[in-house]
Parts: structure tokens; sequence; C-alpha cells
């Protein structure tokens, strides 16, 4: 008997610890609110009211998510706080997002994403991944400005490529937005420049022949045009299409071919060469094609990834290429021009040419 009320004396003083060891797990998944409710010694809900698995799931969700909102307001106002003063750091590659991935051979060195102008052009005065980009078309836009404003009778259309550029390596990591923009005015910047490359050339090449001078501009033009339309498609400048972006202007740029072989065989060789100046103007083709190709073609870093983060990357030869030729080309239409001019417009003795 003795025993047997002992057992039952157990089981009963049992009962409300297993009641105790329950309420108190309830209380851990309500959260720290109920939790200390439940401290104060609040009445244990009855059963019926017992909330199922899902809502109190719910109820955590709610408390939290306000919590979770305000955390990541907090950090975000951090971060563009942070941008706005320039005290931003460079991140590698894999971690930038899909729309700042341009080149996977540049693996450190990048700026992040900075929705802020100001931000932006302070970045000029930083060291990362585009600024030798930056800094080649700048200086270029002010070298031929100056050329312009000294030489203002002349046609002077090459700062308006190097001015496009700079513009998009400088804020191209402002939003995608404004990378996809900018883009597309690069690659326009890039049509004109070779489309007015060709004007002066073939007006000054062709003057004493209005009808070929009329053909070749009408050609050039209707396929500079055509280049900057294929520009606008977004899908123009992503990384995919690269080579695509590169065969479009190296196709606009080998146009020229054909008015060439019409000069020189029209002509004689050794006139072209001299006073066409057509030495100049090959020279200048070659650095073109040359830029375009190693752009394609990632050279150098393809072969040595991470090693020209910084400088000597391939889009930075493609650049100083490009300027170099513009002046190649400034200096050839300038001659040119001056023994065209020097004949006072007219073509009685065009067979000097």
């Amino acid at each position: 008997m003795s025993s047997h009320k002992a057992s039952a004396v157990a089981q009963g003083s049992g009962a409300p610890a297993s009641n105790r060891e329950t309420d108190t797990l309830e209380l851990a998944e309500l959260g720290p609110l109920l939790e200390e409710k439940g401290k104060e010694g609040l009445p244990t809900p009855p059963p019926k009211l017992k909330k199922s698995k899902p809502e109190e799931e719910e109820e955590v969700r709610v408390l939290t998510l306000p919590l979770q909102a305000h955390h990541a307001m907090e950090k975000m106002e951090e971060f563009v706080y942070k941008v706005w003063e320039g005290r931003w750091r460079v991140i590698p590659y894999d971690v930038l997002p899909d729309w700042l991935k341009d080149n996977d051979y540049l693996l450190h060195g990048h700026r992040p994403p900075m929705p802020s102008f100001r931000a932006c052009f302070k970045s000029i005065f930083r060291i990362h991944t585009e600024t030798g980009n930056i800094w080649t078309h700048l200086l270029g836009f002010v070298l031929f400005l100056c050329l312009g404003i000294l030489t203002v009778l002349r046609p002077n259309m090459y700062f308006m490529a190097p001015l496009f550029s700079w513009f998009f390596h400088t804020v191209y990591c402002h939003s995608e937005k404004v990378s996809r923009t900018f883009s597309k005015l690069d690659c326009s910047g890039i049509a004109l420049l070779i489309m007015g490359s060709f004007v002066p050339w073939l007006y000054y090449s062709f003057y004493c022949s209005p009808q070929p001078r009329l053909i070749y501009l009408t050609v050039v033009c209707v396929l500079g045009t055509s280049a900057i339309i294929v520009a606008q498609w977004d899908w123009f400048a992503t990384p995919k299409h690269r080579q695509t972006r590169a065969g479009v202007f190296l196709g606009l740029g080998l146009s020229g071919v054909v008015p060439t072989m019409h000069f020189i065989i029209a002509e004689d060789f050794v006139k072209a060469i001299t006073m066409g100046q057509m030495g100049w103007f090959s020279l200048m083709a070659v650095m073109y094609i040359t830029g375009a190709g190693l752009y394609a073609a990632r050279i150098p870093e393809r072969f040595f990834p991470g090693k020209f983060d910084i400088w000597f990357q391939s889009h930075q030869i493609f650049h100083v290429l490009v300027v170099a030729a513009a002046f190649i080309h400034f200096y050839g239409v300038s001659n040119l021009q001056e023994f065209r001019y020097g004949l006072e417009g007219g073509c009685t003795d065009d067979s000097l040419l």
C-alpha cells in the first residue's frame, strides 16, 4: 500500500513539472515579448485557445519583419553616406552585381555601385579599374577641344567621342539604368568618330569628283547612322556581345577600303601617299584596327588574369590608340585641306594630285 501511494504521489508531483516545461517551450516559441508576460505570472491560456504552429510562426514573422526592414534601411543609409563622403572601398569582380560585370579577367579593384553622381565624379581621383579609361579620354577630350579652338575653321568633331566615353566610364557604376544609357552614348560616340573621320577625307580627296564624293559620303553616313541605331539596343552593350560591338565598328571602318582603292587607282600611288596623305590615313587605320582587336580579344589581361586590373588593360590600350589615331587623322586632313585650299578651290591644276 505504501509503495502504491508513493507512486501516486510521484505521479501527482510530476504532472505540474511537465506542464511547466510545456508552458516554457510555448513561451519561448512566441518570442521575448510573450516570455516576459509569462514571467509576470499571467495565466496560461486554456487548451481551446492554444494557437496552431502556422499561426505562431506568422505572429513571430510579423514581429520580426519591421525590425529587419529597419535594420536594412539603417545599413542602406550608412552605405549611401559612405559613398557620398567618398569613403568606399574597391571590391573584387566576383561580388559585383551582374550589370557591372564586364571583363572577368580584371579580378580586383572595381568600384562598388554608387547611386550618387557626385560620388561617381569624385571617383575620378581614386585608383580603380576605370581610372585609366577615364583619364585617357578625359585628356583626349581636352586636347581635341584645344585643337578645335585653335583651328576654328577646320572640321573637328574628334572631341565628341572622348567626351561621351569619359562620361560613360565615370558614371556607369551609378546604377543599371544609368550604365545602359551612357553605354549607348559611348557606342554612338565611337560611330560618330569613325563617320566623322571619313567625311573630311572623302570631301578633300574627291574634291574635284562630285559624283563619287556624293556616293561615298552617302554610304558612310548611312552605315554610321545604322551603327548608331544598333547601339541603342540593350543587348549591344552586354559583355556577351563584345565581339559583335568590335565587329560593327570594325566593319564601319573597313568600309573606307573601297574609296581608298578608287582614289589610289584614279590618281597615282606615290602622289596618293605623299600629297594625298594616304600614308597617315593608313597608319590611322592600322591603329584603329589594332585597338579594336585588342579590345575584343581582351589582350593582355586574358593571358595574365589579375595582373592588369588597374593599368595597361586592353580597354586602356584601345583608348590610347584611338586618341593617337585621331590626332594622326587630324594632321593628315589638315595637310590635305591646305593643299586643296592652296589651289584656291579650283580643280584646273588637279593633275598634281
